[in-house]
Order: structure tokens, then sequence, then C-alpha cells
């Protein structure tokens, strides 16, 4: 089994800033990702990450991979990481594929779209029911869709499908939208978007594919249904976190426990960076700036080592 000085578990702009500052550092560094989009690559418009008035969250996504890829790191894609495990000063990483050595590790695993928990959830996943709009918008096209989350994600998600579908229904939990008020306007402002607030969904409907939503109207306590053909989930994420339970001290809401000012975590050696730490924003721009500093940290603590 190859002794390597770190890796780095995922390849999102954490991870692959990252995997740039440690390769700048000549520290022998494997870089393990089960893909190179996630989150980030689900984001069908950014217009604020410094360079860019306007990409999308996969042409971001191709760019940093590019750069990543002009330096010499070890790259497995496609595999996903099962378990750490903690050997002396060593960290054994265990993936679906193979085990790797390492004296030091960057946790830069992100986060995942959160399900409803709600009936039918997964009978209707594929069949209308969708958590990633950059996957699947076109399939809806000419449709009348939903979306439920009147945050950010979820504005951006309705603004984006009016490209495509005559009429989007915005589904709220709270009595307002929570996201930018520059997007809240602009959702307002569309003859095309239906906002209902107040909104607690209940479950999805249909026979073979996704017919309707019933909902129950928070004010009222009345139940409703809307008829749809299509519906996409955005509200939130949830880090991804599973296979470290037990090794670093998580919090309530299952990040890792970072320190900010370098990136450890609970245990000697294992850093992270971007969506799974505990940071109280969430920005592509700061997931960046995490993964450098987590990369430099390493560099300082395996100094120590030698």
């Amino acid at each position: 089994m190859d002794l390597y000085d770190l890796i780095i578990i995922g390849a999102g702009p954490a991870g692959i800033t990252a995997g740039i500052y440690a390769a700048r550092k000549k520290i022998k560094t494997l870089l393990i990702t089960k893909d190179f989009t996630g989150q980030v690559g689900l984001s069908w418009k950014i217009e604020n990450y410094p360079g860019f008035k306007q990409i999308s969250g996969l042409k971001l996504m191709e760019n940093l991979k590019n750069h990543l890829k002009e330096y010499e790191i070890e790259i497995k894609n496609f595999e996903e990481v099962k378990q750490i495990v903690k050997d002396n000063n060593y960290f054994q990483t265990i993936t679906n594929e193979n085990k790797y050595l390492a004296r030091t590790l960057i946790i830069a695993t992100g986060a995942l779209p959160k399900k409803l928990a709600i009936k039918n959830e997964k009978k209707f996943l594929g069949h209308g029911l969708s958590y990633c709009l950059t996957c699947d918008e076109k399939a809806f096209e000419g449709k009348i869709v939903a979306v439920i989350g009147g945050g950010n994600a979820g504005a951006e998600a309705a603004l984006e499908l009016q490209k495509f579908c005559p009429k989007i229904y915005l589904l709220e939990y709270l009595e307002n939208l929570t996201g930018d008020e520059i997007l809240k306007e602009e959702v307002l402002n569309s003859p095309s978007i239906t906002v209902i607030t107040n909104a607690q969904v209940l479950s999805f409907e249909g026979e073979k594919e996704l017919e309707k939503i019933i909902f129950k109207d928070r004010k009222t306590n009345k139940e409703k249904e809307i008829l749809i053909n299509g519906c996409f989930v955005e509200i939130g994420t949830k880090s991804n976190t599973e296979f470290l339970e037990g090794l670093v001290e998580l919090n309530e809401k299952k990040e890792i426990i970072v320190d900010p000012k370098t990136m450890v975590t609970s245990v000697k050696g294992i850093f992270a960076a971007g969506d799974v730490g505990n940071f109280n924003q969430k920005q592509i721009i700061l997931a960046c700036g995490q993964g450098a500093l987590a990369a430099l940290s390493a560099y300082q603590y395996l100094k120590t080592l030698k």
C-alpha cells in the first residue's frame, strides 16, 4: 500500500483548491472523488464568483478541474470513501475500490440535497420528481412544474424554469420567501411564477408519473392540491459526513467542527474545508479559501512529523 503525505477527499471547489495548493508545495497527494461536479455543478448561473460576471456551475467546475490537472497530483475518480481508520500516526482511507494510507487528510466532501421525507417521495424520484435542476430541467419543457423551497436555490430554480415551462408554482413553508431581495423581487414580479407560502407539503400523488402535490395551508390548516407534471426540491443541503461518524467531532447538523484559523478538526492531522464544515456561510469563494488554508495547514503539520 502506497503511503501519501496527504489524501484529499472530495473534488468540489474546496477539494480542488486544496489540491492545487498541495501540489505547489510538492506534497505527495492523492485526491479521491466520486465525481468532479458536486453541488456547484447543479447551479445553472453563478454571478458572484470574482472574475466571471456570469458562469454556469458546470463550466466553473470544468475550469477548476482543468486548472488542477496542470499539476502533478494523483486522482482517483469514481471512488467513494466508505471508512477512515486511524492507524497509529497514519490514516487508512477505505473506498469501494481500494485502501490508501496517508499522514494527513483533508475532508472536502461537501453537502447533499436534503430530502422532504414525505409520502411517495422515493416512488416518484425520476418519475417527475428531481433534486437536480441542471440535470432535468429540459425534460419538463412545455409542462407545469413546482419548486419546493423559497430560499435562493428555490428562487433561482423557478426563474430558470421560465425558459422552459409556461407555469411554475413556488412553495415555501414559511410566511415569506427567504432568499436574497433581488431574487425575491424577480420571482414576485414574474407572470409565470405563482408563489404559495405557508405551504407544508404532505405528499406526492400520481399513478406511474407525478401528477399532483398535496399540501397543508399552515394558516387555515386546510389541505390543498396543485396539479403538476414535475417538481424540483430545493430545500437546502446536508453535510456528507456519514463515513466520518465516530472519527471526528460533528455538530447537531452533522457538520464537521473546524477551527476556522487552521481548518483542523478534533483529530490532529485531519482538516476539513467547504460545505462539509460548520461554517456560517456556504459560498463557493469561501470554500476555495478554506481549501487553500487547509492545504497550507496540512503542509505545516507535515513539517512537524519530520
